[in-house]
């Protein structure tokens, strides 16, 4: 168990990030604890509460009208949160059902939902930490003070209520859907590649593969989510072994399948292999923890069901071929993540195979191209944004695949579309080979 703490842990940070739950919750319980709080010091300082108006709150000396602002404000906050939870699911179920099952987890992320859903609970936890203190026995005591906090709080969630339906109605537009998903990749992009790519930057340096007599085997079906790579360094190093994983972020790996393989096997203590198989996160489904590949395919998923023809709709196909682009622009400006690992320096002990750039290409393009092929406008935005991503780097392989890219979303169309719509590709390719070629 102790060996996967650092796994767990990166999960956890993951999942607390994201805060569907724990946001929420920490918000009912501070607001919670601030009812009991109050409501404590007001009882311990009577004077608290006497520089409350009458017009805000009449009566200072009856408990009992105390106790029924409470309660109401308690019970009708907890129908309002039925509402909302009907309106966010009512939401998911549209979400899923227009564009892909795949965009929930963006839903599930979204702060303004979180913070809805906390703000809510929270006023119904502070009512109802505040509402032992109103009491008749064995004295009279209103809480002032805190009543009045619960009266503002009661404004407040219905000034948020409608502020939450509004965004609700944009979150489930495509173009904000698309851009906030981009917006998620370009962070992971951020985080797994730091450093911005040089005109010159020198490439990933190659090694011979390892001789590998013994291999780490998979205990759990499902996808990879995280690679710890500092502990596989750490390990490799400890055990002086070399490590050449077999299986990349994001891909699936069954039960009883290699994750890597391992050089100098008999290195490796009998009962301590499974330490580096825990050095892997592997779950049901993908995230976005390292994974940009997971990020494009929801935008791809969105565009293909936009071209299908029960949809027929190439504009949001259009916009999500625009964000790809955006995407795209991001990887090719940053240094790739490095393959190999070293400890100590010249010393070889980690082989990781990350998706390349031309494997971007083809999760992102290569769907959209092969179904626009008789759709002149997405046709033309492929071919454009190929243009858009290759005059942004001085790199020429980049650039030549771009171009080549660009020439088969024009074969493609060929004997698709009319003469018309054809020389329009040709120009627009034209366009592209000048970029392509002015830049060399």
């Amino acid at each position: 168990m102790f060996e996967r703490l650092p796994v767990l842990f990166q999960s956890a940070m993951y999942a607390l990030r994201g805060g569907f739950l724990i946001r929420p919750l920490v918000i009912a319980v501070v607001l919670g604890v601030a009812g009991a709080v109050l409501s404590s010091l007001e009882e311990s300082a009577p004077g608290i509460g006497t520089w409350i108006p009458n017009i805000l709150f009449p009566s200072h000396e009856d408990p009992g009208v105390a106790q029924m602002i409470l309660a109401s404000i308690a019970t009708s906050i907890m129908t309002v949160v039925s509402i909302v939870f009907a309106i966010l699911l009512m939401t998911l179920t549209l979400a899923s059902t227009q564009f892909s099952p795949r965009i929930l987890i963006s839903f599930v992320r979204d702060r303004t939902t979180q913070w809805t859903l906390g703000i809510f609970l929270g006023t119904f936890s502070y009512c109802m930490a505040a509402l032992p203190a109103a009491r008749a026995l064995p004295h009279p005591f209103v809480p002032v003070a805190t009543v009045t906090g619960a009266m503002v709080l009661a404004l407040i969630c219905v000034g948020w209520l409608v502020y939450f339906i509004n965004h609700i109605s944009q979150s489930i537009s495509v173009n904000h859907i698309v851009d906030r998903i981009a917006r998620e990749t370009e962070l992971v992009i951020d985080e797994l590649m730091p450093y911005p790519r040089g005109p010159f930057t020198l490439p990933d340096r190659g090694e011979a593969e390892p001789a590998t007599d013994g291999t780490i085997l998979n205990r759990r079906s499902g996808y990879i989510r995280y690679i710890d790579i500092k502990h596989l360094v750490d390990l490799a190093k400890a055990y002086r072994i070399c490590l050449y994983l077999e299986r990349r972020v994001g891909q699936f790996v069954p039960a009883g399948v290699p994750l890597a393989r391992v050089s100098k096997m008999e290195r490796v203590p009998a009962d301590h292999a499974f330490h580096l198989a825990a050095a892997f996160d592997i779950g049901p489904t993908r995230t976005m923890q390292q994974d940009v590949e997971f990020g494009i395919i929801q935008i791809v998923d969105i565009a293909l069901r936009a071209m299908s023809p029960a949809v027929n709709d190439p504009s949001t196909a259009i916009s999500c071929v625009d964000q790809l682009s955006r995407i795209m622009i991001a990887w090719a400006g940053r240094m790739p993540p490095p393959a190999h690992y070293y400890a100590p320096p010249h010393v070889l002990r980690l082989f990781v195979p990350w998706m390349t750039f031309d494997g971007l290409l083809d999760t992102a393009f290569e769907q959209i191209r092969h179904y626009a092929a008789a759709d002149a406008a997405v046709s033309l935005r492929l071919i454009r944004a190929f243009g858009d991503i290759a005059g942004t780097t001085e790199h020429a392989d980049l650039r030549t695949q771009l171009l080549e890219r660009g020439r088969r979303v024009a074969n493609g169309c060929a004997g698709h579309l009319p003469a018309d719509d054809l020389t329009k590709l040709q120009q627009r390719l034209a366009a592209l080979e000048g970029i392509v070629g002015g830049e060399k």
